[in-house]
């Protein structure tokens, strides 16, 4: 599970960096499709089972939707200080726990109630300077719209993969994510190609090896400890982009961010590690 958390916080640091070389978020989120779309087909093939699954709306529902939340959220990273778009992804839980007692049913736990209430006000704290309290800290709204749409699209694409976990295969859900992203990436991109140089290449060829490595570490840890132990863990992943952010882009989170993070993460843990 570190594996994963450093993986993915390897993936948002190449992002951001391969940002800086021009190239358009759109073509970012068509490199990492392709690569995840070569890789994802090796392993439904491996598998010996057909690779467009039974439920064909659901999942290209679930393709669509998360090609759109990771627009989203490689937008917030590209505008973003590293830690400060990391955080405002986890605010997913949020999201996923009202789609899933509208659409699936499913209560709201108690421990979820209170992860809802420790995000709401970390992210009141992480906001609170561009309402005038403090504007050399301000963080553009922009790039706060998107990361919340972002997790917000990641939040109803958990409930899809919820759904459709219970008649699909995980790889052939996992494969409709770059067979969607990929066409439509390149659709909304249209004439704004940018032909990248040699780091540019190598840097979105890494966007796409690390997101596989913080996919496998992720997978891999599922399948030997409890959901709930492993997820726990993935919330360094906050901790790498810190570090990262630090180290390659010089950044250092403002005591707002530090505040209304720490909120956020507690509320997340709290909804992870309760017991029912």
């Amino acid at each position: 599970m570190l594996l994963s958390a450093l993986g993915f916080a390897l993936m948002s640091a190449c992002v951001k960096l391969v940002s800086q070389h021009d190239i358009p978020v759109l073509e970012i989120v068509a490199a990492r499709a392709l690569v995840s779309l070569v890789l994802s087909y090796g392993d439904v093939r491996r598998k010996k089972i057909s690779v467009w699954g039974n439920n064909k709306g659901w999942l290209f529902a679930r393709g669509a939707v998360g090609a759109l939340a990771l627009i989203f959220v490689y937008y917030s990273i590209t505008t973003l200080p590293l830690a400060e778009a990391t955080l405002l992804q986890y605010l997913h839980p949020v999201f996923t726990a009202f789609l899933a007692l509208i659409f699936l049913k499913e209560p709201i736990l108690h421990s979820t109630k209170l992860c809802i209430g420790f995000s709401l006000v970390g992210l009141g704290i992480m906001v609170s300077p561009g309402l005038g309290l403090s504007q050399a800290d301000a963080l553009p709204w922009l790039s706060i719209g998107t990361a919340l749409l972002g997790a917000f699209g990641s939040g109803v694409a958990y409930v899809i993969v919820r759904q459709l976990s219970r008649e699909e295969d995980s790889s052939v859900i996992i494969f409709y994510f770059p067979l969607i992203a990929l066409p439509l990436s390149l659709a909304l991109l249209g004439d704004d190609f940018v032909m990248p140089n040699g780091e540019a290449l190598l840097l979105l060829l890494f966007v796409g090896v690390f997101t596989q490595i913080g996919q496998v570490g992720l997978t891999k840890a599922m399948q030997s400890a409890s959901a709930s132990k492993a997820t726990a863990y993935s919330y360094v992943q906050v901790l790498f982009s810190m570090i990262l952010g630090w180290l390659i882009f010089a950044e250092i989170p403002s005591l707002y961010s530090w505040i209304g993070g720490g909120f956020i993460l507690v509320g997340a843990l709290i909804n992870v590690l309760w017991k029912k």
